[in-house]
């Protein structure tokens, strides 16, 4: 069975050869670049630098020779721009604090100020205030909040939206129809479009880390207080992205057309570790009608399965996420209160296809034995792999300081136990 195939049956309910896996398809299911290049050496694999395509979360670019050693099932069709509006070209060296050496855009444009910290500029342009930090010792860039005194008067929802998103261009469009060819014609991957549209409020975005001169508001916690308290501004905000992301949701697919199986729509975390991040009645007035709109052309006019990533407790969103046209749900946060995976799958497994939850990243899998690793990676593919429904993917991105055996007996349970010859003998499935 090809890796196409394979998914294609998971996101359609139905069992396969084996659990399919991804790692690096999105800007949410991937691996950091130290670990990444630790996974590597563990593995054998010797030759060429790290690529960091993500130089947020400094996210490795997971390349097909470790794909194909492991078993990946699926490849992301990205845009080459990242979140802080540089595109990746002309790639030169950066170390790491942990001595990693890596490459990175060389648009890249960063300053080391004398406590240590690295500091980097939105578009790599000099002239801006910087609008990124790693921490002296860290392994990731922090946003840097540029709240411009807030006039109340001057609030513009119209300005927010224009500053943050834009139409794609021809150039973005000719990308995503040549890779998305090529990838197809010449790969056997599952294809993921990383389109990220109907992230209203994505927190990431908020504060404007690509933009020299951010306007609105942008500081995360005054983000936060104005859905409550300036709630018809948010909406208004909200309604321009939707129809400008609307417009590039219909451009997007005269690009790929059908070479996709999966759409991301939304970073958006909706769920805190012990419940709602968000009351529910909050998500249903100000989110829920656009999810819905966005999924419904989506269902209406292609085949594809519609991606929403939501960190937390999402408990009390999944009857409204399934409403809303949401095919599948990631990370699935299984330390989260109420994210057991028995519940998960035993309600809304024949509803929504969870793409995630395969080991515990807040405990098991940074500070668990191998063992311990592989006994519950084999667990939760038995309890989430019933009747498909269920991508094997680590709770959010590998991060940087994981036992990099712990990372090896994780991989090796799902290619020794993710058989559904396997699974069906070890759960006595039908």
């Amino acid at each position: 069975m090809t890796s196409r195939e394979r998914v294609k049956l998971a996101i359609n309910h139905k069992e396969a050869d084996r659990i399919p896996l991804d790692l690096g398809s999105t800007l949410v299911t991937g691996i950091q670049a130290s670990i990444y290049s630790k996974l590597k050496n563990a593995l054998g694999i010797s030759k060429g630098l790290v690529k960091v395509y993500d130089p947020y979360q400094m996210l490795a670019e997971v390349e097909d020779e470790l794909k194909q050693l492991l078993g990946v099932d699926t490849y992301g069709i990205q845009l080459p721009v990242t979140i802080f509006g540089y595109r990746n070209e002309d790639w030169k060296t950066f170390k790491m604090f942990d001595g990693t050496e890596v490459l990175i855009s060389g648009n890249f444009e960063y300053d080391v100020l004398e406590n240590g910290d690295i500091i980097q500029y939105p578009k790599g342009d000099r002239g801006a205030p910087p609008s990124g930090k790693m921490p002296q010792g860290g392994y990731y860039f922090d946003t840097i909040v540029r709240q411009e005194p807030i006039d109340e008067s001057r609030l513009d929802p119209k300005e927010w939206v224009e500053q943050t998103y834009s139409l794609y261009t021809d150039e973005d469009l000719e990308y995503l129809e040549k890779t998305s060819r090529w990838y197809y014609e010449n790969t056997n991957y599952s294809l993921l479009g990383n389109f990220w549209g109907a992230g209203f409020g994505d927190i990431a975005i908020v504060p404007g880390p690509h933009i020299p001169h951010p306007k609105g508001i942008r500081d995360p916690e005054e983000w936060y207080v104005s859905t409550i308290t300036r709630k018809q501004y948010i909406k208004e905000i909200f309604q321009y992205q939707f129809e400008l992301q609307m417009k590039n949701l219909k451009l997007y697919r005269e690009a790929v057309q059908d070479r996709i199986d999966i759409i991301v729509m939304s970073g958006t975390d909706f769920g805190a570790q012990d419940g709602p991040f968000i009351s529910p009645s909050l998500y249903r007035e100000v989110f829920k009608p656009l999810h819905k709109a966005m999924n419904d052309w989506i269902h209406e006019n292609t085949n594809w399965k519609t991606f929403y990533h939501s960190c937390g407790s999402d408990v009390d969103f999944l009857d409204d996420f399934v409403s809303a046209g949401v095919d599948i749900l990631n990370p699935v946060q299984i330390s989260a209160s109420g994210m057991d995976p028995n519940f998960l799958k035993k309600n809304y497994g024949d509803k929504l296809v969870f793409w995630g939850g395969g080991v515990n990243t807040q405990k098991t899998l940074p500070f668990g034995t191998p063992e311990e690793v592989k006994k519950e990676v084999e667990n939760n593919m038995l309890i989430f792999g019933k009747d498909g429904g269920f991508v094997f993917n680590t709770v959010h991105n590998i991060q940087a300081t994981v036992p990099v055996d712990n990372l090896v007996a994780m991989f090796e349970a799902v290619r020794k136990k993710g058989s559904y010859d396997y699974l069906k003998k070890k759960g006595n499935y039908p």
